[in-house]
C-alpha cells in the first residue's frame, strides 16, 4: 500500500488513442489516478461517467483525470465513446502499473477467489507527491469527493 507524502511511482501507459501517457509530463498540475475493474461494467461506468461529467471543474483546479484498467487500448476507446467519456483512460494490459501502486489484489466473489483490480484512486499533487490514497472505493458520488479534497489542497 502506498503512503501519503511519498513520490507517486512513474509510469508510461498507452491510451485510448494508443499514444503514450508519462506521469512525469503532469509535474506542474495535479493529477487524479484512478484504476477501475473492467470498460463498461456497472460501477465502472458510473465512476467513468462522473469523472467527465465534473471535467470542467478539474480543468478549473488545474487537475487531470487518468483512469487505469487492464483492458486494452481498444476496448478502452469503445467504452469512451459509447459513454462519451472525456477522462483519458490508459491500458495496464500487463499490469505493471497496477501492481506498483498496490491495486492488483486477490477478490472473493461468490467463494471464488481471484486477483483482480481494487478500485482506488490516488491524488497526486503538482511536486509528483501522493497526498490522497483511497483503497477500496465506492464509485457513486467519487468524483465530487475528490473534487473538494482538491479544493482543499489550494
Amino acid at each position: 500500500m502506498l503512503q501519503i507524502g511519498h513520490p507517486a511511482p512513474g509510469f508510461s501507459l498507452p491510451d485510448a488513442d494508443m499514444e503514450m501517457a508519462k506521469l512525469s509530463a503532469y509535474k506542474g498540475k495535479n493529477v487524479v489516478l484512478y484504476f477501475y475493474p473492467k470498460d463498461d461494467t456497472p460501477g465502472c461506468t458510473i465512476e467513468a461517467i462522473d469523472f467527465s461529467d465534473l471535467d470542467n471543474e478539474f480543468v478549473r483546479l488545474d487537475t487531470v483525470v487518468l483512469g487505469v484498467s487492464r483492458d486494452d487500448c481498444i476496448s478502452h476507446a469503445a467504452f469512451r465513446d459509447k459513454h462519451g467519456l472525456s477522462v483519458r483512460l490508459l491500458a495496464d494490459e500487463e499490469g505493471k502499473v497496477c501492481e506498483k501502486y498496490g491495486v492488483w489484489q486477490e477478490k472473493e466473489k461468490d467463494g471464488v477467489k481471484k486477483m483482480g483490480i481494487l478500485r482506488s484512486t490516488f491524488i497526486i499533487d503538482k511536486q509528483g507527491m501522493l497526498k490522497h490514497v483511497f483503497y477500496g472505493v465506492n464509485p457513486r458520488g467519487h468524483a465530487a469527493e475528490i473534487i473538494n479534497l482538491i479544493k482543499k489542497m489550494g
